[in-house]
């Protein structure tokens, strides 16, 4: 049964969905390594006033938190671009699932490629 689907937003939108899992686990690890981390990195640390393990911990939890953010943001874009709702949703998606690895540049491919099935759904 051919219900006008076609392939390029389907591979897309599981790809980002895909990048996005990644993400969101390598984003809470990073997040939960900065957590746990900095006790460990501050009995190390120089004395205080000058930088040290209580940077490199912050730094963990903020970059951390930004692949959390990306991850959630594939996430909505690839169900976006399954569901063909919102073209300028699951572009962001895919554009976010960038820093995951090549999955999110092949998502971002198929995604602006399937431009023209996501018109046809509408």
């Amino acid at each position: 049964m051919n219900d006008g689907r076609g392939g390029l937003l389907t591979a897309g939108g599981v790809l980002a969905i895909i990048a996005g899992v990644m993400e969101l686990i390598g984003g809470g690890v990073v997040v939960a390594l900065g957590l746990m981390g900095h006790r460990f990195l501050m009995e190390f640390s120089p004395p205080p006033g000058t930088p040290g393990g209580g940077i490199v911990a912050m730094w963990l939890v903020i970059a951390g938190a930004v692949l959390v953010v990306l991850g959630i943001i594939a996430i909505a874009g690839g169900i976006s671009a399954l569901r063909r709702k919102s073209f300028g949703l699951a572009l962001a998606g895919a554009i976010c699932a960038l820093p995951a690895s090549v999955i999110g540049l092949l998502s971002l491919i198929f995604v602006a490629l399937g431009k023209g099935e996501f018109e046809a759904a509408h």
